[in-house]
């Protein structure tokens, strides 16, 4: 789930709760896909995770600045963010941490090859069924 399907929204976070917990209530696995700067942007989704027995799991991008901008030149539309948003944001990241209360932290990269290599960070516990 993303905000960025209803751009026109108003409280688009709370739009975007009521979401996933509607999937949450179904059984169902939610990915949000969002760009969540710090824990006031993904603190709510880990209360409602937990609120729901799911298990929080990040994703975390270690910035690049300069390569964010050029991706961004080539969005087309509404697609494409104002570089002084691309900025601001950038100025905003903090990496996750275990004690956000995410159970797992995986760190993503570009292999290079216009893929992504995913790794776990060594610090996250060992949960049964997950491959390391």
């Amino acid at each position: 789930m993303s905000k960025d399907a209803f751009p026109n929204a108003r409280h688009r976070q709370r739009r975007q709760l009521r979401l996933i917990v509607e999937a949450l209530e179904e059984g169902r696995h939610v990915a949000v896909d969002n760009t969540n700067p710090s824990a006031e942007e993904w603190s709510p989704l880990i209360v409602t995770a937990r609120e729901y027995g799911a298990n929080p799991v990040a994703y975390w991008f270690p910035p690049d600045l300069a390569a964010s901008l050029d991706r961004n030149a080539v969005r087309l539309g509404r697609a494409r963010v104002p570089e002084v948003g691309v900025r601001a944001t950038f100025k905003r990241l903090r990496p996750p941490r275990l004690s956000d209360g995410f159970d797992v932290i995986h760190i993503v990269t570009f292999d290079g090859h216009g893929g992504f290599t995913v790794r776990i960070r060594e610090d996250s516990p060992d949960l049964p069924g997950r491959l390391r």
